[in-house]
């Protein structure tokens, strides 16, 4: 056995969602061969990948079925997060990906998706950050449980910046860190933008796979503020099945379509989808009606990235600054593994396939 010999055999394996083989995407490193071992490593385009098994299966079959049949092959994975930042890099120069948690209205657990897909993306191994957006009602660092903490400044080339709180392995921050808790944030317009620029250049995000944005509900000012500022990746929408929520939810999906901004949407998440009580573990109550988010992104033929059900221990978790994503609760947790692994192969799609992504410059 020789490299050529692995390498040729590994051009017939396809890479799943970028239709390419492994050889062709250069994603094959590091080949050793000793007598009838061979192992080599594969560099996949996210560390959530959810395809990593098909992938080894098939490498494997491919180098004994063209090479040598008797071959011990150990297939290794580490991984190079894609991105298709094409822009100057003036703002957020070392993330590699901008993700946007949206909701056409509140009350859909949209703050609850963001921080949990965050932490999926993290076990994942990922480098992972979130920005809470929603100026006028934070809540992230009550789910990190960091209520009360102040964020340190440090000297970065002479510019004073934040260092964002770090827990349970993400960078957070949030506007509930800098201001009083019992104090309304009454602010205009322009102070909410002028807030959300500078938790983007004065904040030391330093080196991302992953910024989540939590973005406040609606369609307003914020929105607009921050794809003109940050190139966003991609936007993810979170609804809920009922049929106001899913109103709501396509205007947020209209908001990021039209002409002036056209911010590709990764997919749709539906959230609150059933309830299973605890002793009839086998059991779902469709609360608020069945597949509602599921039947939206058909009809804006979306990518649907899963459904997350109503469990006590996410809203408790939520209060208690400990996410379900970092408790016991396994059977909740897969369903954020699930969905994070689904959004992030539809992120490393979306950079392999579309425009470069950039900020939106819209004319008044």
């Amino acid at each position: 056995m020789t490299n050529e010999d692995i390498l040729k055999a590994l051009s017939n394996v396809q890479e799943p969602d970028l239709g390419k083989d492994l050889v062709t995407l250069n994603m094959v490193k590091d080949i050793v061969i000793n007598g009838n071992d061979v192992s080599f490593t594969v560099v996949l385009t996210t560390p959530a990948c959810p395809l990593k098994d098909l992938i080894m299966n098939a490498c494997i079959n491919a180098v004994k079925l063209l090479v040598n049949k008797q071959a011990i092959v150990k297939v290794n994975f580490t991984s190079n997060t894609t991105t298709n930042r094409k822009d100057a890099k003036t703002v957020l120069s070392g993330v590699k990906n901008i993700i946007a948690v949206v909701s056409g209205k509140g009350g859909v657990g949209k703050s609850t998706v963001a921080s949990n897909f965050a932490l999926a993306l993290a076990q994942s191994g990922a480098r992972v950050g979130l920005m809470d957006a929603d100026i006028y009602g934070p809540s992230q660092h009550i789910m990190f449980g960091v209520r009360g903490d102040r964020p340190l400044m440090k000297d970065v080339d002479g510019k004073g910046m934040i260092v964002p709180i770090e827990k349970y392995g993400i960078k957070m921050m949030s506007i509930g860190l800098l201001v009083d808790e019992k104090q309304a944030v009454v602010w205009r317009g322009p102070m909410v933008s002028s807030a959300i620029r500078q938790f983007v250049s004065d904040v030391d995000w330093g080196e991302l796979d992953y910024l989540v944005i939590d973005m406040p509900p609606g369609t307003g000012d914020i929105h607009l503020t921050v794809v003109q500022t940050v190139p966003v990746t991609g936007v993810i929408v979170v609804t809920t099945p009922q049929t106001v929520a899913l109103a709501d939810a396509k205007k947020g999906i209209a908001m990021f379509g039209q002409a002036q901004l056209k911010v590709p949407i990764i997919g749709l998440v539906e959230n609150m989808s059933y309830f299973t009580p605890a002793e009839l573990p086998d059991n779902k109550y469709y609360l608020f009606g069945k597949n509602g988010g599921k039947n939206l992104a058909e009809e804006f033929d979306l990518p649907f990235l899963g459904q997350i059900p109503i469990v006590q221990s996410i809203r408790e978790g939520g209060d208690a600054g400990v996410p379900v994503m970092v408790s016991d609760d396994e059977l909740t947790k897969r369903a954020f593994i699930d969905f994070a692994a689904i959004a992030t192969r539809g992120i490393a799609m979306r950079n392999a396939n579309m425009e470069p992504t950039k900020i939106v410059e819209m004319t008044e």
